[in-house]
């Protein structure tokens, strides 16, 4: 793998050390033999077989933040630190995390910072549960070259409820190992950083260690503030881990389902992608998903004054104070020559 890992990719319209393929961000698809009222799954997916690890992880994150809102718990759980820093999270974590930092940035490389700020996007991405960088740059990259056709890997033409989690916690044989999906993140691979990140679930252990660092300074707090530690440590690893990461997975997780199934579109494309509000509020700017599909790398994602995109807002102002360079405008933000 080390080899192929360090083969060289070319890209005229970036950085070479950024370059991406053609072929990752490809959005020629097949039009004959799909049923787009039926799609089948992904071939890489068939026998189906449950990830069961998977599984226990995700279901325990959503039942310690069932707690928050359980008649018997709540009380008990609930404080206002451990709820603005919940709300605090969703924007530190999941908007520079996610949606700036593993989509906008690493995926599609709509923008390039520094190094040191690169790697501190991707180390909040990580902090949401969501796989490490690298693999969750192949899949969305592969869902690109083949958005709503059979290999795409999360298409809710499938059934709504796979496109929203169902793929997540099935094997995909092209997404089980890095040796099968580095192809699409040959460029992100080339880096240290990242390729350390892939072996032994080493982004897990950065979740793990964000929610330690999370409980202990809930704890600090409590015992300041209230002289109630045991409870303040409680109350922050629900509302500010459990609570912010399940609101920021299914948040990330509806871009693929329903701006996949409802909403408007500006654009004709070769998938089904939508513009959705709902999901563009939920995910600062990701859910104006037609505007994406038909323009991948622009940084902007709402295109209509009304299409608000707070993300777009934040590159912007890194782009002011010269923290983000080589950021690519969508067509319709260019004026006419």
């Amino acid at each position: 793998m080390a080899d192929s890992v360090c083969e060289e990719t070319s890209n005229e319209s970036q950085p070479a050390e950024n370059a991406v393929s053609d072929e990752q961000l490809s959005t020629e698809l097949p039009t004959e033999g799909i049923d787009p009222q039926r799609l089948p799954r992904p071939e890489e997916t068939q026998p189906l077989r449950v990830m069961w690890e998977y599984v226990a992880v995700l279901s325990s994150v959503h039942v310690v933040a069932l707690l928050a809102f359980l008649p018997w718990t709540f009380s008990w759980l609930f404080t206002w630190s451990g709820v603005a820093f919940a709300i605090l999270g969703h924007f530190v974590f999941g908007m520079m995390g996610v949606t700036i930092g593993y989509h906008r940035l690493l995926t599609h490389r709509g923008f390039t910072a520094p190094k040191w700020l690169e790697h501190t996007l991707a180390t909040l991405g990580m902090c949401n549960l969501q796989d490490s960088p690298a693999r969750w740059v192949a899949i969305h990259r592969m869902h690109h070259q083949h958005s709503d056709h059979q290999p795409d890997p999360h298409s809710p033409l499938v059934s709504f409820l796979w496109g929203h989690m169902g793929w997540v916690v099935c094997r995909h044989k092209d997404l089980d190992r890095t040796s099968h999906y580095e192809r699409y993140v040959r460029d992100l691979l080339r880096d240290p950083f990242y390729l350390k990140l892939e072996r032994r679930g080493g982004w897990f252990f950065v979740f793990l260690g964000h929610s330690i660092l999370i409980t202990t300074v809930g704890a600090i707090v409590g015992y300041f503030a209230a002289g109630e530690p045991l409870r303040y440590a409680a109350s922050w690893t629900v509302w500010a881990v459990a609570v912010r990461t399940v609101f920021v997975l299914h948040g990330t997780w509806a871009v693929n389902s329903l701006s996949h199934v409802f909403g408007y579109r500006n654009y004709k494309t070769r998938d089904e992608s939508t513009n959705n509000w709902l999901v563009a509020l939920w995910s600062h700017g990701e859910g104006w998903h037609n505007n994406h599909h038909a323009e991948p790398r622009a940084a902007a994602h709402g295109h209509k004054w009304w299409e608000f995109d707070m993300s777009w807002r934040i590159i912007q102002f890194m782009e002011m104070i010269g923290l983000a360079k080589n950021v690519v405008r969508p067509k319709a933000f260019k004026a006419p020559e």
